[in-house]
Formats: structure tokens, sequence, C-alpha cells
């Protein structure tokens, strides 16, 4: 059988070897989330468009305003008046930076995604080193802000917490999460959807879908213009939205097993408190009398059944989401000497 035709087409010249990939389509999409910035637009573009063309590779920047106040979108137009290859999408209003850099991910075209901050304390020169990690063949390459220069006590112990919470609980384990510099494969990102700080999890994500993932110490600058956009309060959101994550990571697809462990220990609990009901009823009333264990045994043992309840319908509710938009509960790396599925039959 011969090749696909994919196979045979033309290489770009500026592409790494072994690498196909369609000329209109570039290797690399830069996504940079943008509010209120406009003192630091200017050398940030200049930076990021030195250090791209120092890659040699095909590239695209994609700026997202997220809402500013100032006049980053004005900068940001004439970016693109003066380039094609700079893309920008302006928000309506202020969304966050997790609704930004999803709207990057969706409008990005390139084999690799890397987001990074537009406040210039990610520097540009390190998206090569970032890439050339991402060739050893890993799916993810996140940045590690190792000399962090922020502040220590609102900032830098804040996140450390959250990182060493992060790894426990998802079993990824990083050095830092917040760092937004990263190299991701488009592929990985095209069931993820982001929400709330969700972005700070890609690598969570990321591992979800089976993908490879490692960290490299990335320089980090302290910031010389604007003010941070990250308060103690974002951190307490981060810790809410890892609830979340945790509950997709271990039961995404099996719901009822979370739910059925609440099921199982009420129900002991309530089976428990009918039998101590039953040991007084009967005579052996060594202990306290005048308690209402009965009653309490009842709530147990009915909470358990609404437990039982509750993970029934949440397993309907993820088969509905998985079967109705056909998404799989798996994720293939590779397929070799496989034809084409059959297609599947209408229900």
């Amino acid at each position: 059988m011969p090749p696909p035709a994919a196979a045979t087409a033309p290489v770009d010249a500026t592409m790494p070897v072994g690498r196909e990939t369609p000329a209109d389509r570039p290797y690399v999409s830069i996504v940079v989330p943008v509010y209120n910035e406009e003192e630091s637009l200017g050398p940030l573009h200049q930076a990021l468009v030195a250090a791209l063309d120092g890659l040699q590779r095909t590239w695209e920047l994609i700026y997202i305003d997220d809402g500013s106040s100032d006049r980053s979108f004005d900068h940001l137009r004439d970016f693109a008046a003066g380039d094609g290859r700079v893309r920008v999408v302006r928000f309506r209003r202020n969304f966050g930076q997790t609704a930004a850099m999803a709207a990057g991910f969706e409008h990005a075209s390139g084999e690799v995604v890397c987001p990074i901050d537009a406040d210039l304390q990610n520097d540009p020169k390190d998206i090569g080193m970032l890439l050339a990690k991402l060739d050893e063949g890993y799916d993810v390459v996140a940045g590690w802000r190792k000399d962090r220069q922020d502040a220590w006590l609102t900032k830098t112990l804040p996140s450390r917490i959250a990182n060493r919470l992060i790894g426990r609980i998802t079993g990824v384990k990083l050095h830092d999460y917040g760092c937004t510099l990263k190299a991701i494969r488009a592929d990985v990102l095209h069931d993820v959807h982001l929400y709330g700080e969700m972005h700070r999890f890609l690598p969570v994500f990321a591992h979800l879908a089976g993908g490879r993932i490692t960290e490299l110490p990335v320089t980090h600058h302290a910031r010389r213009w604007g003010t941070s956009k990250y308060t103690l309060a974002k951190t307490f959101r981060v810790v809410l939205d890892l609830m979340t994550v945790r509950f997709l990571v271990a039961y995404a697809t099996k719901p009822l097993y979370f739910f059925g462990r609440f099921a199982f220990w009420g129900f002991g609990v309530g089976l428990a408190c009918m039998a101590w009901t039953l040991a007084m009823k009967f005579g052996f009333d060594v202990f306290v009398k005048d308690q209402p264990m009965f009653q309490i045994g009842i709530f147990f043992l009915l909470s358990s059944l609404q437990f039982v309840l509750f993970g029934l319908l949440a397993e309907l509710n993820m088969r509905t989401y998985y079967e109705s938009q056909a998404k799989p509960t798996y994720f293939v790396r590779e397929r070799c000497n496989l034809l084409a599925p059959p297609p599947r039959r209408a229900t």
C-alpha cells in the first residue's frame, strides 16, 4: 500500500530532520496572555521575535488581550500590522489568565504550543532550550523558576507550598506549577478544557492523557514594569481547583468509586449503630442509656443509599459526556500495521 499523502508532502527546510509538517502550519505557536502590560510589550515583542528567528523553525505569535484598559491593544495591533506571523485576539472584558490561555490554545495552529507571560519575567531565550528538550521525546517540558525573583513571603513561599501539595495529590511532582513558560505538544492539548485557575495544571492533564513530562530550570527576571496580577487569594483558588483536578484524574470515568467509598463507610457506621441499639434492646445495656443510636443508624444507612444514588447518576452523566461527543476513554500514542477502524454504528 502506498504511504499516505501527508507522508510524501514536502517538508519545510527550516524544520528539524524527521519532522514532517505542512508548509502553511508553523512548528511552534507562542501564546502570550496580556492584561495591562503596555510598558513591557515593546521590549517583549522584540525579544520574542529575536529569539524565535534564531530557532530556524517556523513560528507564529499569538497575543491574547484579556480586556486591557490601557494601551496594550494598540501596541498589539501595531505588531500584527507589521508582521503576518503575529495574531491578536481581544476579549470584550477581563476573563482571567486561564481563559486567555485557553483562547490562545484554541487559535494556535503549531505542532508545539509555548505559553509565556507578557511581563518579561520569563526569558524568551529559554524557548529554544525547551523545544530542544521536547525533541528528546517528551510531550511537556515545564519551566522551573529555580532562582525566582519575587517577594519570598507573599509569592515564593505560598507557591512552594502549593507546588508540594499539587505534586502529592496528583502524583505529578514538579518544582514549579506556576511558571507559565512551557513547551507542550499540541495533540496533548486537544481535549483539555480550562476553567478557573486550571492553566497551572496543564502537566497534570497531560499526564492524564499519557504524556511524558519533564522540567528544566529557566531564567526568571524581576518585574520591571506594571504591577503583578498575582494575589494570595489565587493561591486559595488553586487549592479549590485542585479538588476538581484530583477528582478528574482519579474518577473521571468511574465516579461511582468515589461516592462508593462514602457509601460503604456510612453503611458500616449505620450497621454498628443498629447493632448497638439491638444490644440495648435485649438487655445488654452496659452502655449509657437514652442515646439516639437508632436514629443515628437510620441517618447513616439512608446517607449511604444516597451516596450510591449520587454515584449512579454521576456514572450516567459521565457516559453521556463521553458517548455524546465520541470522546475516548483512552489515548493512543502510536499505531503499527492497523487499518482504519470501521465506522461507528449509529444509535
